[in-house]
């Protein structure tokens, strides 16, 4: 289908599928950044009916998955449905995008031929505008887990025009930590002079600028002494943040569970 009357995007697909309290769409775009085809999912809850500017939350996720993993493994719409409707936050649009689909994970960062920063901070927020008539202007957040935590944390930091928020939950807190995850070479991540491979300097160059921002771990995870050192390294440089750790490995259970921290955060920046 050419989308003649919108050009960011030369084509367009969209399958919506109704749920209880309200619809996910699936939606593939020929994305600029990646000069592909690439995949999102979206979440409007039925209170976003007739309404305008509503926050979007752009949810990031890990290694090995793809655009289908936080609402099919994580339920994140559910959690969120769950808590509009409990009057705990106000109505919030899901935009749970691909990281691009490159190897076992793109990391979310430029590569040599493809951008899956750009697609990110980009197109994605230009699909969610398109596709739900939501201004393009809204407020939109962002938060990941794993993999998607540093994308999420790192974006967060370099794009505060952008992000009015960031979280991470059991984030790889360094580019070197990918090692663990994907078997391709870390030399495919380090492709341009700019590229920032730490969370904490990711910080540190916006820390004029910050917008709030928090992030969590599992006492059981893999990952916790890397989130403690991030956590001790931004107290040294006197940035503001919250940081929690609770019970829990590097599994869906916890990520499923301590959704609801973000979004009840985000939730209360929204309201300042």
């Amino acid at each position: 289908m050419i989308n003649s009357d919108k050009p960011y995007f030369r084509t367009i697909e969209t399958g919506t599928l109704p749920c209880p309290g309200g619809d996910l769409t699936l939606v593939t775009v020929k994305s600029p950044a990646l000069s592909a085809r690439a995949d999102l999912t979206l979440y409007q809850p039925r209170q976003a009916v007739g309404r305008t500017r509503l926050p979007v939350v752009i949810l990031l996720h890990g290694v090995y998955g793809s655009h289908w993993a936080w609402a099919l493994k994580g339920r994140a719409h559910l959690t969120l449905q769950a808590m509009i409707d409990a009057g705990e936050i106000e109505p919030m649009i899901l935009a749970m995008p691909s990281d691009g689909l490159w190897g076992d994970g793109s990391g979310y960062l430029p590569h040599r031929s493809q951008d899956f920063e750009r697609w990110i901070v980009e197109d994605v927020p230009y699909a969610v505008s398109q596709v739900t008539g939501n201004p393009l202007a809204s407020p939109h957040f962002i938060a990941g887990l794993s993999m998607g935590g540093f994308g999420a944390m790192r974006l967060g930091a370099r794009h505060t025009d952008r992000f009015v928020s960031f979280a991470g939950h059991s984030s790889i807190t360094h580019l070197e930590q990918m090692e663990r995850f994907v078997e391709e070479d870390l030399s495919h991540y380090k492709q341009a002079d700019h590229t920032i491979a730490s969370v904490a300097e990711a910080i540190r160059q916006s820390r004029d600028k910050l917008r709030p921002f928090r992030f969590d771990c599992g006492t059981d995870d893999w990952l916790i002494e890397e989130n403690r050192n991030l956590a001790a390294s931004l107290k040294r440089l006197g940035v503001t943040f919250e940081y929690a750790e609770h019970p829990g490995g590097h599994d869906w259970n916890y990520w499923s569970k301590h959704l609801r921290d973000t979004l009840l955060f985000f939730g209360q920046i929204r309201m300042l």
